[in-house]
């Protein structure tokens, strides 16, 4: 994290004002880039905390864009002798932009920070980011570390981590507005589709496979939309950063590996929303979104830290183990305050390949315990372990 690693008692709307990991002065400093994250995840708060001096060109404002799509050239001629950054919100907005953004990097050695919420436009018009001139980081929900003092395991259950939503006084209420119209907005707004009905009815349906492999078929059945385009959604979906993918780890040498993937949405409590549940403990639903949350986890941590790959493993004769981090670390989740043998058996079967160095299992127990060579771990310790660099 950054020096100030101190949550900010001031607050904007009641939401406090907390450090984030990504330091965008020191990755500015360096190249320019793009940071790309869903909406809400604070995009816009970082980018005025942290570069303050910066010029702003928000594509969202009309009158912004009509004068920089007419006149590209505007951006030259804006720019002041001390002018060293330059921020462009929602760049997805006008790819096109691009061009003059790559022609100012080379001939005045400007750093820009190049906002957006989707990728997809920019692909879609053949825009190749730059061609390495400028780096790609994701901005996500808020995570542990971020947090600090104000993290609670299950109000992030409950709510998810969107910053707005965490902190809000109606978190329900705000959680239904942002699934229920917000969403469908955005990726009409990425100009991913037309049809909202029947994307609506796709993304619940596919709420329903969060943290499954899934069966693509069925999908198109539920949702009444023809296979090739649930194809399609699914990379809407990835296109505008609200799905990760977490593919198979295949290394496995006794048993022979499933090859397919799993698949996560952005934030447990959109997942909750859009499957019209809460989770409550001690129910089956809690250890589905006790997954996702610690799927979340590993995400920033990989994108933020590591960059460590995180896949899953699912062996042909059914033994199942959540998350491997990095190949070297097997994770089995368990919303459970006791872990029984049982729930060891997967770990005590990726153990025997001898590919892995630790095998976790997360849990709501109290203590952190050992049973053979597999470490039973609360759900805090894991995280702090994880934080601190301790699974690398």
């Amino acid at each position: 994290m950054t020096n100030d690693d101190r949550v900010d008692t001031t607050a904007r709307g009641g939401i406090p004002i907390l450090p984030r990991i990504l330091d965008l002065p020191k990755l500015l400093s360096r190249k320019s880039h793009f940071l790309f994250g869903p909406r809400q995840t604070g995009k816009s708060t970082l980018v005025t905390r942290t570069v303050p001096a910066a010029r702003v060109y928000d594509l969202l404002d009309s009158t912004v864009y009509l004068d920089l799509s007419a006149h590209p050239e505007r951006l030259e001629q804006d720019l002041q002798p001390g002018d060293r950054v330059v921020v462009i919100d929602e760049i997805q907005q006008l790819p096109a932009l691009l061009n003059e953004v790559h022609r100012l990097i080379e001939k005045r050695s400007i750093r820009f920070l190049l906002t957006g919420s989707s990728a997809r436009k920019l692909r879609a018009g053949g825009v190749n980011l730059l061609g390495g001139r400028a780096r790609v980081r994701h901005l996500h929900p808020l995570s542990f570390p971020e947090l600090g003092e104000h993290f609670d395991l299950f109000r992030a259950l409950h709510h998810g981590l969107l910053p707005s939503i965490y902190f809000s006084d109606d978190p329900a209420a705000d959680l239904d507005a942002y699934c229920g119209t917000y969403l469908q907005q955005e990726v009409v707004a990425a100009g991913a589709t037309r049809n909202v009905p029947a994307f609506s009815r796709f993304l619940r349906v596919a709420a329903q496979c969060n943290g499954t492999r899934v069966n693509f078929t069925q999908v198109a059945n539920d949702a009444q939309v023809p296979r090739t385009t649930i194809y399609e959604y699914f990379e809407i979906l990835r296109d505008t950063l609200l799905l990760e993918e977490v593919p198979a780890w295949r290394a496995s040498r006794t048993r022979k590996p499933l090859v397919s993937s799993k698949y996560y949405l952005f934030d447990v409590g959109v997942v909750g929303q859009l499957q019209g549940r809460l989770f409550r403990p001690d129910t089956p639903e809690m250890g589905a979104a006790l997954e996702t949350y610690i799927a979340h986890e590993l995400f920033c941590h990989r994108d933020y830290i590591s960059g460590q790959p995180v896949q899953h493993w699912r062996s042909a004769s059914g033994f199942e183990v959540d998350f491997l981090l990095g190949e070297h670390t097997a994770i089995e989740v368990k919303a459970k305050r006791s872990v029984g043998g049982h729930d060891l058996r997967s770990l005590h079967a990726i153990g025997q390949e001898q590919r892995v160095k630790r095998c976790l299992c997360l849990s709501l127990e109290t203590r952190r315990r050992r049973v053979g060579d597999i470490e039973i771990l609360p759900v805090g310790v894991f995280l702090q372990s994880l934080w601190n660099g301790e699974y690398a």
